[in-house]
């Protein structure tokens, strides 16, 4: 399969080294604004820099876009059309309207559209969705420091939509009510968020972001009601409580060493080969990324109400 990849940042420079090493893969190119970027991740990788990221159009099967999030709709959208599958990073679009024509554009050309959500592809996360059958209560907590990457969107499009992501793949239920605070810091977007969101079913998810902490932190609960599971998805750690014969029990997994990007280059591959669906699709992607813009926007408007 002949792979290009489209914008060769932070993000770009680690999913050439995952789709260079994968079997049946051919890297044809690297493409990037900033030229000496490219070449620099061409040559690791070994394949040609590109000059202008639509030759990758004619030369490639499939495209991973990293791109900023304001020119997916331009360069995904473009890939689509010419017929290439597309791994886009997440956020899927800037807005709902764009996050269609992407879905529209997928559909249009019958090829694949897979979103970068790349905790789905967590071990940890994924062993404990599978013991998860009617979640209760999610808590998550997803910290870093500050870091001038990812500056252009709000903590919650940057970090929180990933642990949105998560908690709409543990639910299975529609969203019935989203509450959310947070504060400005360091940008001037959006640097800390809390939101509540509950579910159709019960389920109430209670998320926090900050991308201005110390100390970096991936911590996701969830209980139901046989069970609570607290995961480090930092570390690969689960520890599971529950009730056995009138004694609390405790037990703990391990799941380190796993490479989330690596998971999801060989999912994306294997979708385009048709071998399994795609786990992490468009629409899953808009799902994500619709309420992570409702959650923004929640916070906005009591921002503004605080500073009246």
């Amino acid at each position: 399969m002949k792979v290009a990849i489209i914008g060769a940042g932070y993000m770009g420079r680690l999913h050439a080294e995952k789709f260079a090493r994968l079997a049946g893969v051919e890297l044809v190119g690297v493409a990037d604004a900033d030229r000496a970027r490219a070449e620099e991740v061409a040559t690791k990788v070994g394949c040609p820099a590109l000059p202008d990221w639509r030759q990758a159009m004619s030369r490639a099967q499939a495209a991973v876009v990293a791109v900023p999030t304001e020119r997916h709709l331009e360069v995904a959208g473009a890939c689509l059309d010419a017929g290439l599958h597309v791994l886009v990073e997440k956020p899927l679009a800037v807005n709902l309207e764009e996050a269609d024509r992407l879905l529209a554009a997928g559909a249009r050309n019958g090829v694949v559209l897979q979103v970068g959500h790349v905790e789905r592809y967590n071990a940890a996360f994924g062993a404990l969705a599978a013991r998860m059958a009617k979640p209760l209560y999610i808590e998550a907590e997803r910290l870093s420091g500050f870091k001038q990457r990812g500056a252009d969107v709000d903590v919650v499009l940057d970090l929180m939509i990933h642990d949105l992501d998560l908690a709409l793949s543990l639910a299975k239920a529609p969203v019935s009510e989203v509450s959310a605070c947070g504060f400005r810091v360091l940008t001037e977007e959006i640097d800390i968020a809390n939101a509540r969101i509950e579910f159709a079913d019960g389920c109430v998810a209670s998320l926090s972001a900050s991308r201005v902490s110390q100390a970096p932190v991936r911590k996701l609960r969830v209980f139901q009601t046989d069970v609570y599971v607290s995961a480090n998805l930092q570390a690969g750690k689960l520890r599971y409580v529950r009730q056995a014969g009138g004694a609390i029990e405790e037990t703990e997994e391990v799941h380190a060493g796993g490479d989330a990007l690596s998971a999801q280059a060989a999912a994306f591959v294997a979708a385009v080969a048709r071998q399994k669906p795609v786990e992490v699709s468009g629409e899953h992607g808009r799902r994500a990324l619709e309420l992570a813009l409702e959650v923004g926007r929640l916070v906005r408007e009591r921002m503004q109400r605080s500073t009246a």
